[in-house]
């Protein structure tokens, strides 16, 4: 009969480049060989415990949360020196490093230490307790220590750390010491004599026996020392993957980690492959059956779980004299004549008072009350921000002003949001302008401080170029050869890797190698490398947060993140508010600023008129570039075939030309139904408060969750269960027994079977990405708001988007483009007239081009008072286009110029302190033109100026003839302005090129807008985008730009892999192939269809251009 037995000594892959296994692989291996427990004890670190635990409740597999951590004493230092919180990462006195760390390099620094007495322990948290002190224990040695290292000392567990007295002998947890072969007795027994001090009964000896070659001395060592002590003996693994066959992966890991390639490693490598969970039939030969037995008996005195886990939340959110539930209900009717001066109905009165009865009943008053908090501070500083998801379901959030969606132009579904079945907070989104987010991050951090408030974890996760590159190193490949295999890798390319590549680039993909190259790579794509932080991901306690999950020191000096991601703090269900950053609402806000300039008056989002004839025209003709959500290529394909007329329209279109509509096969039946009036929708009658809406096509994850309810008789929380079942089925086959409950219940209820099937087959659709409608709601509002301004203040739209860059899918080049087409005077970048950012310059005539006027429509438009139709200002360009030229030079300049004008570059020079690298920037973008005249005479002027003059010569300055030197050409001027400012306001390159690409029969964009269907055709043009969505089935889309405009080309799987080169590496590429178009002639929708790419690149003489690739 086998032994029972737990592993109660096993690292995973978030023991970064050490273990090579995930969690889950693990747990599932240890189920498979029968297993009673399995311990994960990452290094000093539980960055990867939640997923396991998930994988054990689904295997009913007894998980145990524990810790590797190793001790020393680091040089200088005596046994009761400082313990203090280095926030900053000071790492000079020592470290144990991080085999198993959140680290950059994942590098143990063995330098630092000094070698007696250094005890590796492992600590297994025995009750919630024990979890605590363990959490608080990592979160201490991770802070007093650099990035990617912890620092833990014997000094801790002796109840000598500030302020965590707590930490004396660690109640609550299992300690076992894990001797190594080259330990003297005398280290070994005093060491193991400070465990038995500090732990006593809760202290065992781990014996790992590896088949290596120190086993007998080792297990003659712990015989000696448990006889002398008295501390039982248990067996463990030092487990590193899940099966013997990951042996080379793991060696590859531990190449990395010492930065060398797996030959030079010598005996860092582990000796063999016997680190995996092994048979118990393989440990009853090993092991002493009392030792194996033991295992059980510890396993059993750990019964802490991840599930024992709660949420406290914040209280100072709540006034004195009131509780949680009367303050927020204040606040919630305090909101309600804002929102609805009319007064509310008894149907919205109710609504309210049902969401407050289950907020209350959840006891999730403190959560609303929180995120309230922090978005009124936010307007209070007047910074733009707006809740995002499934806070758009709340009556309650909209009267707390959390989100801007009107309850009366959407269809609420409270139980999307939250339901007694669910059981865990609502996930709110809150979008901050991401220029000023960083004032609300420091308000967080102020308010709750950086024990109770720290950013959640992002698991950096090995790509396929990484993957390329590091398994290569390894492997001993030659760098450069490596390097070139691993860009050919695209961006879209997956984590396959194909041998074509290889091939490529001189290499035999049969070679042996090369196989293992390839193999080793496959295996590695996924991995985690090291933990970053969120980018606005908050955890917010009542408490200590060390208390709950340990915490480790941010990139920023004097902040946290925690070891866990937001998946994580899902499956716990611990409340996580998003601060997030989105450069839109900054856009909108400085174009709001420069709308309130010319008009006189302050103007924000709420003075937009809503229903504006003449914007929605602009919008169904794709006049949208730059516009929020609707500038795509693929969305710009659908205006005109949707026609979008008022707000709902916007909601569907934003969410259409996604990948769960896309692969549900929603979009073509939307289309087809869009014109039918209601009464003729194909839609069963008891549906159609479902499906109505959006013509009898479920697109939105609401609708799935009211169909269920209404067809198949789900509760609000079983329609919820639905929805997160479906974004996993592909991941865990989630969805398999809501076949037989939805389809099931639809036929027993009258429904055609095939209607049901195929409800079911779009509900899988929306596996891909299925786009709730609360997400569509809130970003239409934005969509529209922008399009609003570009339809009626292009000005102030293009200086908006330049000043808040980077951002969008359009570089500054097509912004600019744009908005001269549409009427917009766009002013060179000048040392005498520009600003640090973009600004209007008040229009010097009263009368608008008759360009612009066809651009911005004609006919009665509907005046709000916020100055339609009034003649366009100019955009004077600011210096923050300038390549090189530091914000704080722009100031100087800027200030220097207000005290008087600029006499000469010299003056500029000296006056606004700037140095040669500052004069040269200036000179190449062409902002000297005004002192100097054209470029080389600037870049003549600025070599013979002296910009660090003594005390004595600085108010000098020199008087000589000016050299007179030759005018650049058009082409130069051109290149320099794309290297310089990324753009250029003189011809497009495009056009200096005409006579050239006339040769290949090539027409511009315009002719060929002009060209039936069907007809053969050639462009050229700069590449500025090239797109390859997940459900495009390996099309890739192209846009070309030249001087009349783009062209969007098509580029077919079998097209795209035999003119791979000139798809991906063209800055200038020339297209022949067949036209094609759509539609009718006042909105058609064309496109190229690639028959063969040429790369042209060479033409532009080294221009600058980059594209912007998407998958």
């Amino acid at each position: 009969m086998l032994p029972h037995y737990a592993e109660l000594h096993c690292r995973s892959n978030y023991t970064f480049l050490t273990g090579a296994s995930h969690p889950e692989e693990l747990v599932v291996r240890a189920a498979q060989l029968g297993y009673s427990a399995l311990a994960l004890t990452d290094e000093c670190s539980v960055a990867g415990v939640v997923r396991a635990h998930v994988e054990a409740k689904a295997r009913k597999l007894h998980l145990i949360i524990g810790s590797e951590m190793r001790l020393a004493w680091p040089q200088g230092r005596n046994r009761s020196g400082d313990h203090g919180d280095n926030s900053n990462g000071d790492n000079s006195n020592g470290s144990n490093g991080s085999n198993g760390s959140n680290g950059s390099n994942g590098r143990r620094r063995d330098r630092d230490l000094v070698a007696a007495p250094q005890a590796r322990l492992v600590l297994l948290a025995q009750s919630r307790r024990g979890y605590g002190n363990l959490s608080r224990w990592i979160t201490v040695a991770r802070r007093r220590a650099g990035k990617g290292a912890y620092l833990a000392y014997p000094d801790d567990v002796e109840g000598k750390v500030p302020d965590s007295p707590m930490l004396a002998g660690l109640p609550g947890c299992l300690a076992l010491w894990v001797p190594h072969a080259g330990l003297s007795f005398e280290d070994a027994f005093a060491q193991a004599m400070w465990l038995k001090t500090w732990f006593q009964e809760r202290a065992a000896i781990a014996l790992e026996l590896l088949h290596r070659g120190g086993d007998d001395s080792l297990l003659e060592l712990v015989q000696q020392v448990a006889q002398c002590t008295g501390l039982p003996v248990v067996a463990a693994g030092d487990v590193l993957m899940h099966v013997r066959s990951r042996k080379p992966l793991q060696d590859t890991l531990t190449a990395t980690r010492l930065a060398r390639p797996v030959a030079e490693c010598g005996y860092a490598l582990e000796p063999n492959a016997e680190a995996h969970l092994r048979s118990r039939q393989r440990l009853a030969a090993l092991y002493e059956p009392e030792w194996l037995a033991r295992t059980i008996e510890l396993a059993g005195t750990c019964a802490f779980s991840l599930d024992e886990l709660r949420y406290e939340y914040p209280q100072e959110i709540v006034p004195p004299g009131e509780t949680p539930a009367s303050h927020l209900r204040r606040l919630t009717y305090a909101g309600v004549p804002g929102r609805f001066p009319q007064g509310l109905s008894s149907a919205l009165r109710a609504q309210i008072e049902s969401e407050l009865a289950l907020i209350a009943q959840l006891e999730y008053e403190p959560y609303f009350l929180t995120v309230a908090d922090i978005v009124a501070w936010a307007r209070a500083q007047g910074i733009l921000c707006q809740g995002r998801g499934s806070a758009a379901n709340s009556l309650v959030c909209y009267c707390l002003h959390v989100t801007e969606v009107d309850p009366r132009r959407a269809t609420l579904l409270f139980g999307r949001f939250i339901s007694i079945e669910r059981n865990e907070p609502p996930d709110i989104d809150i979008d901050f302008e991401h220029e000023r987010r960083e004032e609300v991050i420091q308000y967080i951090y102020k308010k709750y401080g950086r024990h109770r408030a720290a950013l959640t974890a992002v698991v950096i996760s090995y790509r396929p170029r990484s993957a390329l590159r590091d398994v290569g190193r390894a492997l001993g490949i030659d760098l450069q050869r490596i390097e070139a295999v691993a860009k050919s890798q695209q961006w879209y390319d997956g984590r396959r890797i194909d041998p074509e590549r290889l091939r490529e680039h001189g290499f035999d993909p049969e070679a042996p190698v090369c196989r293992l190259w390839a193999e080793l790579t496959a295996q590695l794509i996924g991995f985690p490398r090291h933990l970053s932080q969120h980018p606005g991901g908050f955890v917010i306690a009542a408490a200590h947060m060390a208390g709950r999950v340990p915490g480790e020191n941010a990139a920023m000096p004097g902040r946290s993140v925690i070891q866990w991601n937001k998946d994580d703090l899902d499956e716990l269900g611990l409340l996580k508010v998003d601060i997030l950053a989105l450069g839109m609402l900054s856009a909108i806000r400085r174009a709001l600023g420069f709308i309130g300039e010319k008009c006189g008056r302050e103007v924000t989002m709420w003075h937009i008129p809503d229903g504006d004839r003449l914007t929605y025209d602009m919008i169904c003709a794709a006049d949208t570039i730059g516009v929020f959500q609707i500038e795509s290529r693929a969305q710009m394909s659908m205006l005109p075939r949707l026609q979008p007329r008022c707000y709902y329209d916007l909601v569907v279109e934003v969410a259409i030309v996604r990948p769960g509509p896309i692969q549900g096969g929603m979009v073509h039946p939307y289309l087809k139904n869009r014109p039918l009036p209601d009464d003729e929708v194909p839609c069963p009658e008891a549906l159609k408060p479902a499906l109505l809406r959006t013509k009898g096509v479920p697109i939105f994850q609401e609708q799935v969750m009211q169909i269920a309810m209404i067809a198949a008789d789900f509760s609000a929380g079983e329609a919820d269960s639905l929805r997160r079942a479906m974004a996993a089925w592909k991941r865990k086959g989630g969805l398999g027994p809501f076949h037989e409950r939805l389809v099931g219940r639809m036929v027993e209820k009258g429904y055609e079977p095939d209607y049901a099937e195929r409800i079911f087959r779009q509900i899988e659709g929306f596996g891909e990405y299925g786009f709730p409608e609360s997400h569509a709601a809130g970003f239409a509002l934005l969509a529209y708001i922008s399009s609003w301004i570009k339809r009626h203040h292009p000005d102030a739209f293009l200086a908006g988007l330049l000043n808040s860059q980077p951002m969008g899918f359009y570089a500054p080049a097509q912004l600019v483009r744009d908005a001269r087409e549409h009427g917009v005077e766009v002013l060179a970048v000048d040392v005498r007239h520009s600003a640090a950012e973009s600004t209007l310059v008040p229009a010097a005539a009263s009368v608008v081009s008759a360009d612009a006027a066809n651009h911005r429509g004609a006919g009665p438009a509907a005046p709000s008072g916020l100055g339609e139709g009034e003649p366009l200002s100019a955009v004077r360009l600011g210096f923050d286009r300038v390549g090189g030229l530091s914000a704080d030079a722009a100031r100087r300049i800027v200030e220097a110029r207000a005290a008087a004008p600029f006499a000469t570059v010299e003056d500029l020079g000296r006056r606004a302190g700037l140095n040669a690298h500052d004069l040269e920037a200036l000179a190449q973008a062409d902002a000297l033109a005004g002192l100097t005249g054209h470029r080389h005479q600037a870049a003549w002027a600025v070599a013979g100026i002296d910009t660090r003059p003594t005390p004595m010569l600085r108010d000098t300055r020199i008087h000589e003839a000016e050299a007179q030197l030759a005018a650049p050409s058009e082409a130069e001027d051109m290149q320099a302005d794309y290297r310089m400012l990324g753009l250029t306001l003189k011809r497009h390159p495009l056009a200096l090129l005409r006579a050239e690409l006339a040769q290949f029969r090539v027409e511009p964009a315009a002719v060929l807008r002009t060209y039936p269907n069907g007809r053969l055709a050639r462009a050229s043009g700069l590449v500025t985008h090239r797109q390859r969505p997940d459900t495009a089935k390996g099309t890739v889309f192209v846009t070309l730009e030249d001087e009349t405009g783009p062209v969007n080309v098509i580029v077919w799987p079998s097209i795209a892999e035999t003119q791979r080169k000139p798809l991906l590496g063209a800055t200038l590429l020339t297209v022949y192939g067949q036209w094609q178009r759509q539609g009718d002639d006042r909105h058609p929708v064309m496109h190229l269809v690639a028959l063969k790419m040429i790369d042209h690149s060479a033409l532009l003489q080294g221009l600058v251009s980059r594209s912007r690739d998407f998958r």
